[in-house]
């Protein structure tokens, strides 16, 4: 007998490890804080997708227009792992960038070293630069190589989940949407929140759509013009 009930014991207790197992797997699919489950069935990955280029039409970037949407802005930083948002609206498609956090897991596409561009050692010492002991930092931009909310090179390296949320988030209030476009890379981050100001300080935009949209060829469409910073444009200096 006492063979038997340690074989049950046993038996149940390998069950309850089984369904405790699956159950934390399950969890972490519907969980809105996880970008990395990979799994064919997560909810989250149910959906056509909805991010990145989805046509061939090399004028995709021509955008004949665009402004900046604080509501959609608002909706995408309120995500998990995402600390900072700014998106702007074309008559055809959608560009969004952002800074990461540590509010969620899998934002980054892969594991390993870090994809991140930050240095956020100096944190510890109370410095903002570790490597020279300074204090001092542009606070013209949103990001910057220490001490910052993460940015990352690379559209490619945020994972999929995490732009497939952000592409379902921005399409449910942008309904035309052709295609909608994520970037995390620091100097798009930086030069999109310069345009942001512009219409922060209602501004109008319109005057400067070729140069969004030298941004955006550049940073989505293999553009060869390298965008200039807006604080370094012409057009944007006191008395123009």
């Amino acid at each position: 007998m006492s063979v038997i009930r340690s074989c049950a014991f046993i038996g149940i207790s390998l069950l309850l490890s089984l369904q405790m197992g699956c159950n934390y797997k399950s969890y972490f699919q519907k969980s809105s804080n996880d970008y990395a489950s990979r799994a064919a069935n997560d909810p989250k990955m149910m959906h056509v997708r909805s991010y990145g280029s989805l046509t061939n039409n090399p004028k995709q970037h021509d955008n004949r227009y665009f402004e900046y949407s604080s509501a959609i802005s608002s909706k995408v930083a309120a995500l998990p792992g995402i600390n900072t948002a700014i998106v702007f609206l074309t008559d055809k498609n959608a560009y969004v960038s952002i800074l990461t956090d540590w509010s969620a897991t899998g934002t980054e596409a892969r594991g390993g070293p870090r994809t991140h561009e930050q240095d956020n050692s100096g944190t510890t010492e109370g410095v903002y630069n570790v490597s020279t002991g300074s204090s001092k930092w542009d606070n013209r931009q949103a990001s910057t190589p220490y001490n910052s909310y993460f940015s990352h090179k690379d559209y490619t390296d945020l994972s999929t989940e995490l732009r497939q949320v952000i592409g379902d988030t921005v399409r449910s209030s942008f309904k035309r949407a052709q295609e909608v476009h994520i970037s995390a890379n620091r100097e798009y981050v930086n030069q999109s929140l310069e345009f942001a100001k512009v219409a922060w300080l209602k501004k109008p935009l319109s005057p400067l759509t070729a140069e969004f949209n030298t941004l955006v060829k550049y940073t989505f469409g293999m553009g060869n013009t390298i965008p200039v910073p807006l604080y370094l444009n012409k057009k944007q200096q006191p008395g123009r």
